[in-house]
């Protein structure tokens, strides 16, 4: 059974960085057709996408409010992605998910594999 687990969240202030890591176990990165996705939740909002990597590292995505600021990247030899976050904001304040999925896509119903998560606070 595969199993995802995130660290690096904690607390930093407004303007600084952080760098989350997802490591894999399992069949995860044992087939090309898997690409790997961050997602994130604050508390009374929905589940926001923002970022995905492809298998090869040659297709990501990222969501709209994170542009320019995060960069995914992974590394097949050691079973782990990564989100590097620069410049951080207080609205980035979230839990931190990874998650499996067929391919690059904004849509968390295409992830059939979760992380329990990892808590990112941004203070102002």
């Amino acid at each position: 059974q595969d199993h995802l687990v995130e660290s690096g969240g904690g607390l930093v202030q407004a303007g600084g960085s952080l760098r989350l890591s997802c490591v894999a176990s399992g069949q995860t990165f044992a087939s090309r057709h898997y690409a790997m996705g961050w997602f994130r939740q604050a508390p009374g909002k929905d589940r926001e996408f923002v970022a995905a990597i492809s298998w090869t590292g040659s297709n990501t995505a990222y969501g709209d409010s994170v542009k320019g600021r995060f960069t995914i990247s992974g590394d097949n030899s050691k079973k782990t992605i990564y989100l590097q976050m620069h410049s951080l904001k207080p609205e980035d304040t979230a839990v931190y998910y990874c998650a499996r999925g067929p391919f690059v896509s904004d849509y968390q119903g295409q992830y059939d594999y979760w992380g329990q998560g990892t808590q990112v606070t941004v203070s102002s």
